[in-house]
């Protein structure tokens, strides 16, 4: 079963750190690229990172360029986002997914496939 997991979101102060992990199985996914989406209430599903797993190539959205790295570790197939500098702004539901043409989209109607969310809240 081809599936992606997240896990690692949580409730934390303004100015702090989250780790989200998006663990992906089922198939190789060497010619994929990782993507973070988040959705919070009321607002319209909007992109945050992506990377792609062969080479390591990233892009940001400019509302977390500086304060977000996203990485991939191949032997473990897991992508990671690394939230600093968290903002209550930040607060959403936090999507991992994957798009197999391979590049640096920031069009979630791109990837074809999704995990089911991690919860990030973050208060002042």
């Amino acid at each position: 079963q081809v599936q992606l997991v997240e896990s690692g979101g949580g409730l934390v102060q303004a100015g702090g750190s989250l780790r989200l992990s998006c663990a992906a199985s089922g198939r190789p996914f060497d010619n994929y690229a990782m993507g973070w989406f988040r959705q919070a209430p009321g607002k319209d599903r909007e992109f945050v990172a992506t990377i792609t797993w062969r080479r390591g190539n990233t892009y940001y959205a400019d509302s977390v360029k500086g304060r977000f790295t996203i990485s991939r570790d191949n032997a473990k197939n897991t992508v990671y986002l690394q939230m600093n500098s968290l903002k209550p702004e930040d607060t959403a539901i936090y999507y991992c997914a994957a798009n197999s043409v391979g590049g640096l989209i920031a069009t979630d109607s791109a990837y074809n496939l999704w995990g089911q969310g991690t919860q990030v809240t973050v208060s002042s």
